[in-house]
């Protein structure tokens, strides 16, 4: 197939864009969010094809496009405005809803949920967790979920650095959703790495705490994949903050590289973090506590990595994955009613 999607989240689209298709993704002059066009920090495949809005008028009309891939409202306005076409209608569509509702929990609408150029009924929802369909409100919309699957960094722990390490974009726009409140709180107990976009505006709060953590927010916010891998795997433990969130793909991934995970018991963590693996504790200073026995004794702190590690490769699988959304994407090509809703 030939599947049209924006580049939202490089994580995700990593995994998603290792499958059997073609891929399209809108490119902007200065690469703004409605046209990043390829990733610069991860590694893509050559399967992935930058076009620009006239680039991919001329795709629509000549060779087609078997389903868009939504995942943010207005791109359904996008796709209308650069190519004529309406997704749902005119070309089989699916929308990707990557986070749990930022409203009240249990009452917020999804924007996909009734009428408008992209209804419910014509362009289905689909989730990342089961946590996430059931806060959600969608109504009268089709709606499915399909977990994370992540390609597999492989088991690189070594643990040799007594620190703790936590990936946690945008930590000071989104203080108490990814819990940075949590992640100080841990920092000032146990020494801390503090990796993702954005963490060079948290020096000033994580100075106070030591010439490590500072340093940390320095200059490591905005490593490639492959070496944030590389340097989370030499921490002793994973700190997972967030008290609202989807599921961090980063998370997972730290997981997979066989670190023992230290986070809070909120959203899809209860799933994604069995007690094998990690410690779930809704009191900051019980996160602390085992972070220091962990750091004084790295054969524990490695038995929990090793579990990790197994649960992600058996649960979050990259072939469940693909395969997943290569069935969904089909049945959608496939459906003869869209013109009739």
């Amino acid at each position: 197939m030939r599947i049209l999607l924006w580049h939202v989240h490089g994580s995700w689209t990593t995994a998603f864009v290792q499958g059997e298709h073609e891929y399209l993704v809108p490119v902007l002059p200065g690469r703004p969010a409605d046209g990043r066009g390829r990733a610069r920090t991860w590694d893509w495949p050559a399967s992935v094809r930058e076009v620009s809005p006239a680039e991919l008028r001329r795709v629509l009309d000549t060779e087609g496009v078997d389903a868009v891939l939504l995942q943010r409202p207005h791109e359904a306005g996008l796709l209308h405005e650069w190519t004529g076409r309406r997704p749902g209608r005119d070309v089989p569509a699916v929308y990707l809803e990557h986070d749990a509702p930022g409203g009240p929990a249990a009452a917020t609408r999804h924007p996909l949920a009734d009428a408008g150029p992209v209804a419910g009924g014509q362009v289905p929802i689909v989730h990342v967790t089961r946590f996430n369909a059931l806060m959600w409100d969608t109504g009268p919309a089709r709606t499915a979920v399909i977990e994370h699957g992540i390609p597999d960094p492989g088991h690189r722990y070594t643990g040799e650095r007594e620190q703790v390490a936590a990936v946690v974009n945008d930590p000071v726009r989104r203080w108490r959703a990814a819990g940075t409140d949590v992640l100080l709180h841990v920092a000032r107990e146990v020494p801390t790495e503090v990796y993702g976009m954005g963490t060079e505006l948290l020096a000033e709060h994580l100075s106070p705490l030591g010439p490590t953590a500072a340093e940390a927010t320095g200059h490591l916010y905005d490593l490639p994949q492959s070496e944030l891998h590389s340097r989370l795997a030499g921490a002793r433990a994973y700190l997972h903050p967030y008290r609202w969130t989807s599921l961090g793909l980063a998370l997972l991934e730290a997981m997979a590289l066989g670190l023992p995970v230290l986070a809070l018991p909120v959203t899809a963590a209860y799933a994604a973090v069995p007690p094998e693996a990690g410690v779930l504790s809704a009191d900051p200073d019980e996160l602390a506590v085992v972070a220091r026995r962990w750091l004084a004794d790295p054969s524990e702190a490695a038995a929990y990595g090793k579990a990790a590690r197994e649960h992600v490769l058996t649960h979050y699988s990259l072939d469940v994955f693909l395969n997943s959304w290569t069935t969904l994407l089909t049945q959608e090509v496939s459906r003869e009613d869209r013109h009739d809703l």
